[in-house]
């Protein structure tokens, strides 16, 4: 089954100055499959499409740490100076300009049942019409015995920091086709993301879970079922339906990331100030992104992830053409060009960030198969495929003085904010 143009397009929420997303969807070829294309020419800054994702879920671990956000859109609900005093461990610490902070502690709401938060009623409205209803714990919301905690916990103990997915947002798939009335139109949604084989499909959930991780996904398959069993989606509930459903958020799912206090330096930052007056501000908040890192290192934002359904269709460059972002501090995916493009000219973006994109084509090659199991044919790649199949000693230092896979870096891009 596959969903239409107005199924897919309905969760792009428009661009000012432009009736209609100037993108299609095309099929390029079997390898890549589908790919999206400029239907008009694109100025270089301009913002391509704005998108709504079909489902998303903040991570558990960082809910846990109390990154506090949006249960629904993932909008920061902290106070840029209450952000900035537990990003610090300083409670004293003050913030010039507080008028620059965008939160509105006066519009957020609870779950009268669960008491999640929200950032409005409308947030906490589109929550229940779209799958609150079925994963409300209600007065068991702390109950560890509760089948959705004893998943959730599950989840926290196979997939640590940092997070690259959420059993929840899986969780909230299910949901949403449980309470939806139109039930084969938000299916049909979930079958666009791509598909890989069996043993694509083992080592996107390896990478996941780590070695021991057919142990591991039975456990989650059995808690999950428990939990949310729906007979319309019975195939997500078999051991191989529930590695494809896994394979397709981990090979599909956007990171999210949002933060009140970015969002105020940025204002800080159109600020229209004298040049002493700049320099002091400027200053202060160079020394306070220190003051961060010495505390909590390099965890700042509020993160999550999403399906999208157009941005999916955006395949991978070295030498990307659109970046993705989230400007609006929520759940709101910004396409934007980064240089002028064509009419029928594909879009693509970088699923790589800033430094990983500079390293060698070796390097970007294994990063990309390991994360993404395919190999890259991009402008850049292609110019560069007479480099000989090794990592610079330069890279390989990198890689030993941080200490982490390559994959604790991906997503770097994908949530700035």
């Amino acid at each position: 089954m596959a969903a239409s143009m107005c199924d897919v397009f309905s969760f792009c929420v428009g661009v000012a100055g432009r009736a209609r997303v100037a993108v299609e969807v095309r099929f390029v070829n079997s390898s890549k499959g589908k790919g999206l294309f400029a239907t008009q020419l694109i100025r270089k800054g301009e913002t391509i499409f704005v998108e709504r994702p079909l489902v998303a879920a903040q991570f558990l671990w960082n809910a846990l740490y109390r990154y506090r956000a949006c249960d629904h859109c993932l909008r920061a609900l902290e106070k840029a100076e209450e952000n900035a005093q537990r990003l610090t461990g300083k409670p004293g610490q003050v913030l010039p300009h507080p008028e620059l902070c965008a939160v509105r502690k006066d519009l957020h709401q609870n779950c009268p049942q669960c008491q999640v938060v929200y950032c409005s009623a409308e947030c906490q409205l589109a929550a229940a019409e779209q799958y609150h209803q079925v994963l409300c714990p209600g007065p068991s919301q702390d109950d560890p015995l509760h089948p959705l905690n004893k998943l959730q916990e599950a989840w926290r103990s196979v997939h640590y920091p940092p997070e690259t997915a959420s059993i929840m947002l899986m969780a909230r798939m299910v949901a949403t086709v449980k309470q939806a009335k139109d039930k084969d139109r938000w299916i049909r949604l979930f079958s666009q993301f791509c598909n890989k084989t069996a043993n694509e499909e083992e080592e996107i959930v390896h990478k996941l879970l780590g070695d021991k991780f057919k142990g591991q996904l039975e456990l989650l398959r059995r808690l999950f079922t428990e939990a949310l069993y729906e007979e319309a989606l019975s195939q997500w509930f078999t051991p191989d339906g529930f590695r494809s459903l896994f394979a397709l958020v981990g090979t599909n799912g956007q990171g999210i990331g949002t933060s009140s206090l970015s969002q105020w330096v940025h204002a800080c930052d159109a600020l229209e100030l004298k040049p002493q007056d700049r320099e002091q501000l400027d200053a202060f908040i160079d020394q306070l992104y220190k003051d961060i890192e010495a505390a909590t290192g390099e965890f700042l934002n509020c993160e999550g992830s999403g399906l999208f359904v157009l941005q999916s269709c955006c395949n991978h460059s070295c030498v990307p053409n659109a970046e993705t972002s989230f400007p609006e501090n929520n759940f709101l995916l910004h396409v934007t060009a980064l240089e002028d493009i064509k009419p029928g000219e594909e879009i693509c973006i970088s699923y790589l960030d800033c430094c990983q994109r500079e390293r060698s084509r070796h390097s970007r090659h294994r990063i990309l198969r390991e994360n993404y199991l395919f190999v890259c044919s991009c402008p850049k790649c292609l110019a560069e495929a007479d480099e000989p199949n090794v990592t610079s000693e330069e890279e390989e230092e990198d890689e030993e003085e941080e200490g982490e896979p390559e994959d604790a870096e991906l997503g770097d891009e994908m949530t700035d904010v």
